[in-house]
């Protein structure tokens, strides 16, 4: 056990483990429809369809036909915009190599605000789900980051205290819900970043 007991490291999915690495598929698509990437990304994630998706009240292919309807496109091309929309989207393989050498050490954990059909692309696309001892996604536990609840239920799954474990997540505010309750965090800005400030974690060396 490391000098500061830490037992468990837990991982944000999108924008850590899996990044949008290429924008300009999302650019371009934008600006075919009139708009911008930001707006698009908006309506997919943050949308009140997108948040509702994440917290399991819709089906995706209720979000999905949301989508459509906003931005006037037949089904054929909404099939047609969903793979464009993540056509720049890349699984960092090596992060995961590393995360799969924290173990048994440590205990490792996947906390995600994500769709429903996360857990089967984790395991059938993605060929990752057995890298983490715990796997806590937003839309099947109703419950979205930063509401402590959802930090206290992968803990709990990882049968561990908050002094324990450590979370690590791209966007400030979930780092923050993740300090109320005593997580220690790690604000993800490269995939080497996170390596150091982790094994120095680990290390003690504060």
């Amino acid at each position: 056990m490391s000098p500061l007991s830490l037992r468990a490291v837990i991982w944000d999915l999108g924008g850590v483990l899996v990044r949008t690495e290429d924008l300009s598929s999302r650019e371009r698509l934008a600006k075919r429809l009139g708009t911008t990437r930001l707006a698009l990304e908006e309506l997919v994630f943050t949308s009140d369809s997108g948040q509702r998706l994440q917290l399991g009240e819709l089906t995706e292919q209720q979000h999905w036909e949301n989508v459509a309807c906003s931005l006037n496109l037949e089904p054929d091309e909404l099939e047609q915009f969903q793979a464009v929309f993540w056509a720049g989207d890349r699984l960092d393989d090596r992060l995961v190599d590393f995360i799969r050498s924290l173990r048994p050490d440590y205990k490792t954990g996947l906390l995600s605000n994500h769709f429903p059909d996360l857990r089967r692309a984790l395991r059938e696309e993605w060929k990752i789900e057995d890298a983490f001892d715990a796997i806590v996604i937003s839309a099947e536990v109703g419950l979205l980051k930063p509401d402590p609840q959802i930090y206290w239920l992968a803990l709990n799954r990882l049968h561990v205290t908050p002094a324990e474990a450590v979370f690590i997540d791209d966007f400030g505010r979930n780092l923050a819900g993740a300090e109320v309750i005593g997580l220690r965090t790690i604000h993800f800005s490269s995939a080497d970043q996170v390596r150091s400030e982790l094994k120095r974690l680990l290390a003690g060396d504060q």
